[in-house]
């Protein structure tokens, strides 16, 4: 198996977070990272379907739910499966995310959508419906790890310091579009990046200057970061924070997807972020890995 190509980002400082558009991307701070070598694009499907034949794993999608776990939910509905996107035949209110998500029994990375979907034609596609155990036991098995949220924010700038986007100021810098976001009217009507609704070949995009592809939209990736509702600073003086043992704890997702659209997720930026619970898997997340010097961690 050869695996996804990598290129090498040089260790650096930069400004971390941002005050211009959601709170959790706060403080802006200053941090330093260490050079580290990174996945050319997100892994694609023809790449974890690989790592399943060679492991026979299985994904947190294709497993029962334990019902110890969900106590309150009915038994027809632990059945192994996943959240798709339906989208809404018109306009619905932007607070309540259950509109346009759906639990799909059967849902998993090799049926993305549920039962009757499939791959085809999609081998250079982002896989998606990988839950962060998913992603880190690929990442295991290709020598590699997971990003922090810092190495994934520094490396998604690539080396600029232009803007709040990846590429400089403006979205869409002489009208040209960027990356796969949401075209059109969220959540109902979405004429496609250029000519995808869902999903895009990686490298269908520009790549940024370390030569990195879909940094920016198509699918949302793991992190190994905890999130929390603003950035953790530490200092001497600072508290450290503390899970709490009866919720399912989240990661930091980076990047943004081909679901965010300005009305409702502006946060195809590289210091956007969102929550994610780890057991969860959806048609719009995915990841990609990175590979440190061997002597840290």
């Amino acid at each position: 198996m050869e695996f996804v190509q990598m290129r090498t980002v040089p260790g650096g400082s930069f400004l971390m977070g941002s005050s211009r558009f959601y709170a959790d991307e706060g403080p802006v701070h200053p941090r330093q990272v260490e050079s580290f070598e990174v996945d050319v694009h997100p892994v694609t499907n023809v790449e974890f379907a690989a790592f399943v034949e060679a492991t026979g794993h299985v994904t947190v999608a294709e497993r029962d739910l334990d019902p110890a776990l969900y106590p309150d939910v009915a038994p027809a509905d632990l059945l192994p499966g996943s959240l798709v996107f339906v989208g809404t035949p018109g306009p619905v209110p932007l607070d309540n995310w259950r509109a346009w998500w759906d639990w799909a029994p059967g849902a998993s990375w090799r049926r993305p959508t549920g039962p009757g979907s499939d791959l085809e034609g999609k081998d250079d596609h982002p896989v998606v419906q990988v839950a962060l155990a998913d992603a880190e036991a690929y990442a295991a098995w290709a020598g590699k790890s997971l990003p922090t949220e810092a190495e994934w924010e520094y490396a998604s700038h690539g080396g600029l310091d232009v803007g709040p986007y990846a590429w400089g100021e403006e979205p869409r810098p002489e009208g040209r579009l960027m990356a796969n976001t949401w075209q059109g009217r969220f959540p109902y009507q979405n004429t496609g990046a250029l000519g995808w609704v869902g999903t895009s070949p990686v490298g269908t995009f520009p790549a940024n200057g370390y030569g990195l592809l879909d940094m920016i939209g198509n699918v949302w990736e793991w992190t190994t970061t905890d999130y929390a509702a603003t950035h953790v600073v530490h200092s001497c003086c600072s508290p450290t924070p503390t899970s709490d043992p009866t919720t399912i704890p989240r990661k930091v997702l980076k990047g943004g997807s081909h679901l965010c659209a300005p009305e409702y997720c502006l946060r195809y930026r590289p210091a956007a972020r969102s929550p994610q619970a780890v057991d969860t898997s959806t048609t719009h997340i995915g990841f990609r890995c990175v590979r440190r010097p061997a002597t840290r961690a």
